[in-house]
């Protein structure tokens, strides 16, 4: 479970929901009618710009910004080693039906333990590193869109309330309804799109591009491995994927123990 995305989001809600009811009685801020608008429309216009596969792989894809997270880099590399010297002392017979921390890294082994050549390796895992980045890309892009048209359609829900006002000004009863809609369209758009379509559509973004980078560090491992490198070079090798603070810890850590 990713608790940052879990606790920013209910955490903005519970914010709202604790100043609509310390402001006021909540009933206020329920109108079905600014619902349907912002909430249905939206879903209808964002669903006319992506074919129906592609809406509905996109909350899919905003489930994994909830639950999913992705392995450290220097866990993985310590794991990577780990393989490398396995393969290296008990040949590559020796990975097979080891447990790995992910199913993209289980495939990788398994390519090595059906004595795959490094360039199949390299071409089949870098197939399917771009499948995974167009899914995540996907269901940003339905995200984004959201987070787009939700403004948009509360400012049209604002204008229906106003247009239904100002036609029934003789009505003092009509004035009150219709200026709710005005305004809580407005509101309900801002909130959808503040605070939950852009902050999943970032989130699905950072996802894409953390994976990806992961995935990247699998394939060069794996391909080193396949090839005889020596474990230590392999695990030297990786470690341009540290960030550069953690590069030069690990740097002073191998400085010190020689």
């Amino acid at each position: 479970m990713d608790f940052a995305t879990l606790i920013g989001l209910v955490g903005a809600i519970l914010l709202i929901a604790s100043a609509v009811i310390l402001g006021t009685s909540p009933s206020v801020f329920i109108n079905p009618p600014s619902l349907l608008i912002v909430v249905g429309g939206t879903l209808l216009v964002v669903l006319s710009k992506f074919s129906f596969g592609q809406f509905l792989g996109a909350f899919a894809a905003a489930a994994r910004a909830f639950k999913f997270k992705l392995p450290e880099t220097q866990a993985s590399i310590e794991e990577l080693v780990d393989v490398a010297n396995v393969a290296r002392k008990e040949g590559v017979l020796g990975l097979e039906d080891r447990e790995v921390s992910t199913p993209f890294l289980g495939k990788g082994i398994q390519m090595l333990v059906d004595g795959q050549t490094g360039d199949t390796i390299k071409q089949l895992l870098s197939k399917e590193r771009l499948m995974t980045l167009d899914h995540n890309r996907s269901g940003a892009k339905v995200f984004t869109a959201m987070a787009d048209v939700a403004p948009a359609m509360g400012m049209i829900g604002t204008l229906i309330g106003l247009v239904q006002m100002l036609s029934n000004m003789e009505d003092p009863k009509s004035i009150g309804p219709a200026m709710a809609v005005a305004l809580l369209t407005t509101l309900y758009g801002a909130m959808i799109a503040t605070m939950i379509a852009t902050p999943i559509a970032d989130k699905l973004s950072l996802r894409m591009t953390e994976e990806a980078r992961i995935q990247s560090l699998y394939i060069d491992a794996l391909v080193a491995i396949q090839e005889g490198t020596n474990p230590r070079i392999i695990e030297q090798m990786l470690s341009s994927y540290l960030p550069p603070k953690e590069r030069e810890k690990l740097a002073e850590a191998e400085g010190a123990g020689s």
